[in-house]
This record gives structure tokens, sequence and C-alpha cells, in this order.
């Protein structure tokens, strides 16, 4: 594990740490049980095409693979959040982690694409634990040491979850290569494995003393899984024949925002967060950022193997430049929060990238596509960390782990629109027409997104504030 802002490594011997400084045998569990959901959800962008092949599928139908996991962690996030809140971060940590050993396993053996979809979803519960594990785990630190905690931390949690997202189909093309697709499900168990051993040795039983306990409104996540799946299962085919499923998504809208104003201990708790505007303004700007940052990443790559005929292997080298672009961004900007002016670079970045996608063709050499590469990967280095340290300042220390499962819910839920657009534009096979059309696509997110972060006046003054004691 490499040191993070200037920190040793917390396996070394070492003299016992000073009351107020932030517990270092954390950040190693954090930043291993944090990557889980974006690595998976990026190894699968370049398994489409040949697990399609080997099942017989068409892309409709292996895009259930992107959607049932982000659909599981939509509503995983949030919900397992709060379970964080009230029974703490460590046992649902090692509940989640060792959840996605047992999916990465019964993904290894699926016969079929309806079992691989399985799979993928109980991937999307289990990997739902660790980020609010995490923050939680975070916010508990600075509380009891009553310092702000280092920026290393969120940058730590931010960049490792941008780096893999990138390195995925890299790695994912790799594996593919020597193994098979089935290799990107294997290469779960160890990893399950390492999460569970570092989270037994090193996560406390009781951080930041002990919890009051709260209900977990049932009835709530079940209401707010409803909604999210009618309006998923539209968005994968929104023909006028499936109007049905739009008035059940609106009918379970309703329900539950009459269910959580009126309980006691609502699951998402609508009274504070309407009245929390930043923190819904950094909510639709992690949906739009990651719905053009997804869109590109699962589309691009599609066409890259169809339309442009470059094997899995290849076409995960192609996108190495946007790895190594993203990672650089980050680690050159991560110790500074700077979160008005990251967000603005960022989105003007993602707009160039997207005007240059419409350039693309068949004969399009390979390094220029890689070059576009290199231009996506900056907006992925910039607003996925800013938008987490805005939430981390805009967020109650008492909710912070279901206030980070929201915000990657609105993550995921940005991927699910870009995984349903993908299907749009490549109803046959991912053509280059299709691109051009999905670029249209991404460009006006990447537009709206510009135009949020200009006209939200809140983070010109968001800055660093004192923990508060729960």
């Amino acid at each position: 594990m490499p040191e993070i802002s200037g920190l040793a490594r917390s396996d070394r011997p070492s003299r016992p740490r000073p009351a107020d400084s932030f517990d270092r045998r954390l950040i190693a569990p954090m930043v291993l049980g944090s990557v889980l959901n974006p690595i998976n959800s990026a190894m699968i962008a370049v398994a489409l095409v040949p697990i399609g092949a080997a099942l017989g599928a068409p892309p409709a139908q292996t895009a259930w693979l992107v959607t049932g996991l982000y659909l599981a962690t939509a509503v995983g996030q949030p919900v397992i959040g709060r379970l964080v809140d009230t029974y703490g971060p460590r046992r649902l940590y090692l509940i989640g982690t060792a959840l996605v050993g047992i999916a990465g396993l019964l993904g290894a053996l699926a016969p079929s694409l309806g079992a691989l979809v399985a799979a993928r979803v109980l991937l999307g519960v289990g990997t739902s634990a660790a980020y609010p594990a995490s923050m939680s785990l975070t916010r508990s630190e600075a509380e009891r040491t009553g310092r702000d905690s280092p920026a290393g931390v969120l940058t730590a949690l931010a960049v490792s979850a941008q780096t893999v997202s990138v390195v995925g189909p890299t790695l994912g093309g790799l594996l593919i290569g020597v193994g098979g697709w089935r290799t990107i499900f294997l290469v779960n168990v160890p990893l399950s494995a390492a999460c569970l051993v570092l989270g037994v040795l090193r996560l406390p039983k009781s951080p930041g003393g002990q919890r009051e306990r709260r209900s977990v409104d049932p009835l709530g996540m079940a209401l707010f899984a409803g909604l999210l799946a009618a309006l998923m299962f539209f968005l994968m085919k929104p023909r006028a024949d499936h109007w049905w499923l739009l008035v059940l998504a609106v009918g379970a809208a309703t329900a539950f925002a009459l269910r959580e104003v009126r309980v006691a201990e609502p699951f998402i708790d609508l009274r504070v967060l309407g009245g929390n505007v930043p923190m819904l303004a950094t909510f639709l700007r992690q949906f739009l950022s990651f719905t053009t940052a997804y869109a590109f990443l699962y589309g691009f790559t599609q066409w890259l193997e169809e339309g442009r005929e470059l094997s899995a292997a290849t076409a995960g080298l192609v996108l190495l430049p946007l790895s190594l672009s993203a990672l650089a961004v980050s680690a050159v900007t991560g110790r500074r929060e700077a979160i008005r002016g990251k967000l603005v670079v960022g989105s003007l970045v993602q707009i160039a990238g997207c005007a240059a996608l419409l350039g693309a063709n068949s004969g399009s050499a390979v390094w220029l596509l890689g070059a576009v590469g290199i231009v996506m990967g900056i907006p992925q280095g910039l607003n996925g960390l800013a938008n987490q340290n805005a939430l981390y300042r805009q967020a109650d220390p008492a909710r912070m782990g279901s206030a980070a499962g929201l915000l990657r819910t609105f993550m995921y839920l940005g991927a699910m629109v870009a995984s349903a657009a993908d299907a749009a534009v490549f109803p046959h096979g991912a053509d280059t027409g299709g691109l051009h059309d999905l670029a249209l696509f991404m460009l006006a997110g990447a537009t709206l997104l510009l135009a949020v972060t200009l006209l939200d006046r809140s983070l010109r003054t968001l800055a660093p504030s004192t923990p508060r004691k729960a």
C-alpha cells in the first residue's frame, strides 16, 4: 500500500499514535473496500462483447449486466449507509465484502446470461457497504480527534475509485486475454478475502463511542427500490406500451415522499434534504458528471470493439491513456480542494472531449482515439473528487453514511441512464452513427453540468469546517 499524505505504512512497528491524529491503520481497508464497486463497474466494459458472443446475446441484453449492478447499488448505497449510521461501519463492511467474494464465484460459474445478471446484482449489493462505511469512519475520526480529517484521506478514497474506474477496462482486457471473460468475476474472490482480513484486523468495533440505534424504515426502503426499479426498466426500453412503468414510478415516488415526511425515523429525511439546497446541487452534479463519464466508458469501448474492430485486449490498451491522465490530474490536484474550480475545468474539458468524439470514425488512427481518451480522463480526475469534498462539507455528520450512500446513488443513477443511452443508440451493434448520437447526448449533459456549477453560489464560500461532536 503506497504512503498517503506523507503517512508511513500502518503495518510497520511504530510508536502509539497521538490521540489527536487520524488512525492510519484504517486507510488500507477503507481504500481497498471502496474500489470494489468501481473496478467491477469498469472491467465489464470490455467484457460485454465477448459475453454477448459466448452466450448469444445482443447489446440490448448484455446492457443488463451494467444496469443490474447499478440498480442494486443505487438502492443499496443509501440503504446500507443508513445501516452504517445505525449499527456502525465494521459490521456492514465485513458483510458486504463477504458478499462480493460469493458473487464473484457465482459469476465465474454462471451458465447463462440470467445467472450472470443475478451475480452482478449480488455484486452491487455487496460493494455498496465499503464507501459509506469509509466516509462514516472518516467523520468519526474527525470527531474523535477534534480536528478536520487529513485531506489525504478523502483524496485517497476519491483518487483510488477514479483510478480503478479508468484502469478497469485495461485490467479487464488483460484478464480476458489471459483467461477469458469469466476471470473478471473470479478476481473478486481474492479481493474479497483481502478486505475481510484487513477489516477484521483493523476496523474498530465501536468507532466514535456508543451509537444511538434508529429504526431503519424498511417500508421507505422498499418504496425507494420500487421507484428506481420501475424508472430503470422504462429507461432500458422507452416505448409507448411501457407507460405503466412510468405510472408505477410516479406512484412509488408519491408514496415514498408521503411516507418519509410522516415517519419519525425516515430512511431519507426529505425535510432535512430539501432544506440543504447546496447538497442537492452536489447530487445533481454527481449525476451529470457520471452520466457523461459512463456513457463514454461503455459506449466508446463497445464501439472500439465493434465499430473500430479492435480486440478486447487492444480496446483496453487504447483506454490506458485515459487512465493515466485521470491518475495524473488526481495526483496533482488532490491536496487542494478548489471544489468550484475543479468542477468548472472538468465540465469544460468534458465538453471538448464530447465534441472531439463527433469526428471519430472506423478509419480513425488508434493514437487519435487514445488522445480522445486523454482528454476524457481529465474530468474523471476532477469531478468525482470535487463532489465528494463538497458533500463532506455539506452533510450532517450524524448522517454521513447515508449521505455518502446517496452521493454514490446519484453516481450510479448516472451510470444507469448512460447504460440506457448506450442501448438506445446501439440497438443492433455499436456503429459509428450510434457513437455520434451518443456524443451529442454526452455533450448536452456536460453543458448542463457547467451551467449548474456556475449558477451554484454556495461553491464560492465552501470551506473546511470544524468537526461537530455527535
